[in-house]
């Protein structure tokens, strides 16, 4: 069974796979004051709840963009499941060309996007990832990462606006009815959220007129859903993109692939 584990700013995202086929996945909050043995613990009683054991698992891959957290998780897998763990990084063979002006400078979130959104979709992609932040990737025909735009998460905007504006409470981020609003709360998830998906449409609209084509535009991350449904260009939502894409690097860094 492999294990596959994407350490992202506010969650970490795992997933158990027999061959091609996810068979569990878990989202636990990223807390980077945890020890190793910490997570462990929480990935044993995960595990036991589905049956699972340790020893069940044969190998792990690590992607991160919280750089103190993946020695401690390699230590981890060492000492616990007695696996040296393949982590994202410069060097790994990812089967695709990144087209960039630093490939090292490139977040391994966003290189397993790029690989598991090739594999399920083919092509001539755009690929948003609405996490802490909203990452838009750029994939051609040929499955060359071309480069993108980066620009703040919507729980990051929500929350900068209540630390910056003293008056505002921090609030749920759910869809109003109307963008013309009579309270606060509602005023604030409306221009939140509506602006969002402008924001998004926008930045769709000139990738597709740099690129002069129309393009599969597929969405993941934990609001993917919740945008995905006033956005007029999010065609497609997958939230175990990342988990696909994890297990293909695997696939082509192992000495079987």
């Amino acid at each position: 069974m492999l294990l596959v584990v994407d350490i992202g700013n506010s969650n970490i995202v795992l997933g158990t796979y027999e061959g091609k086929k996810l068979l569990r996945h878990w989202r636990v909050s990223t807390d980077r004051s945890r020890t190793g043995d910490e997570y462990a613990m929480i990935m044993r009683n995960l595990f036991d709840y589905y049956g699972i054991k340790m020893t069940d698992i044969h190998a792990i891959i690590i992607s991160s963009v919280v750089p103190p957290l993946v020695v401690p998780m390699e230590k981890m897998c060492e000492r616990y499941f007695r696996i040296k763990p393949l982590i994202v990084g410069p060097g790994i063979k990812t089967g695709i060309r990144l087209r960039y002006e630093n490939p090292r400078s490139i977040g391994a979130d966003r290189i397993v996007n790029v690989v598991g959104a090739y594999e399920e979709y083919g092509g001539n992609l755009i690929v948003i990832d609405i996490g802490t932040a909203t990452t838009f990737d750029v994939v051609d025909e040929n499955g060359d990462f071309l480069g993108g735009a980066i620009s703040p998460g919507l729980g990051t905007e929500a929350e900068a606006l209540f630390q910056r504006a003293a008056k505002l409470p921090r609030i749920e981020l759910v869809t109003p009815k109307n963008v013309i609003c009579r309270n606060t709360i509602s005023g604030m998830q409306a221009g939140l959220i509506f602006g969002f998906v402008g924001q998004i449409d926008e930045v769709v609209r000139r990738i597709k007129e740099e690129m002069g084509r129309d393009m599969t535009v597929v969405a993941t991350g934990g609001y993917a859903k919740m945008i995905a449904k006033e956005s007029r260009t999010i065609e497609k939502v997958d939230h175990f993109l990342t988990l696909t894409g994890l297990r293909v690097l695997y696939e082509r860094n192992s000495e079987n692939g």
